[in-house]
């Protein structure tokens, strides 16, 4: 990985309110570290589940659909059929196969979408109850958010180690 400064390192974004800062310097920082750590990624090696843990192609599903799923939630909306659907096939390879590129491009886009939700977030709304899935488990718009930034970069960390493992065997 190139050493350069972390988002977080360059400043504020001035398009984000202070307080949602650390949740887009998060996002951003995951995109660059996936583009950066996926590029030229063998596509064989995606699915590949070293001492039995997480594939990379998970990890890539799961990054996207989690951002969809909590930034739906953070809008006080119930997941749809198609989210469901994602939700049902992580970790798995489509019927044509999945490339690389293609679970980055999907991770890419949903990133761009939950950065344009923070940039129309409404500050007075942050505290403001969100109820969790079917079972409506209590939340604030703010956790939520705070949430899905924080899963991502773990799942990025997650990522970057089962890459690397399967890569070293390749």
């Amino acid at each position: 990985m190139s050493q350069q400064l972390e988002v977080w390192q360059r400043g504020p974004s001035p398009e984000y309110i202070t307080v949602l800062q650390p949740i887009a310097h998060a996002l951003l920082q995951a995109r660059e570290e996936i583009n950066e750590y996926m590029h030229q990624f063998p596509t064989e090696l995606l699915w590949q589940r070293p001492a039995n843990m997480a594939s990379v192609g998970f990890h890539l599903q799961h990054l996207s659909g989690v951002l969809d799923r909590v930034f739906t939630y953070a809008r006080a909306e119930k997941l749809t059929d198609f989210q469901f659907e994602q939700l049902y096939e992580e970790g798995k390879d489509s019927a044509v196969g999945y490339k690389v590129n293609d679970l980055v491009t999907r991770f890419n886009n949903q990133v761009d979408l939950a950065l344009k939700q923070l940039k129309d977030t409404d500050e007075k709304t942050l505290g403001d109850y969100r109820g969790i899935g079917r079972a409506s488990l209590p939340s604030t718009v703010i956790g939520l958010l705070f949430h899905a930034a924080e899963h991502t970069m773990r799942h990025v960390g997650q990522l970057m180690v089962t890459a690397a493992v399967v890569k070293s065997k390749f």
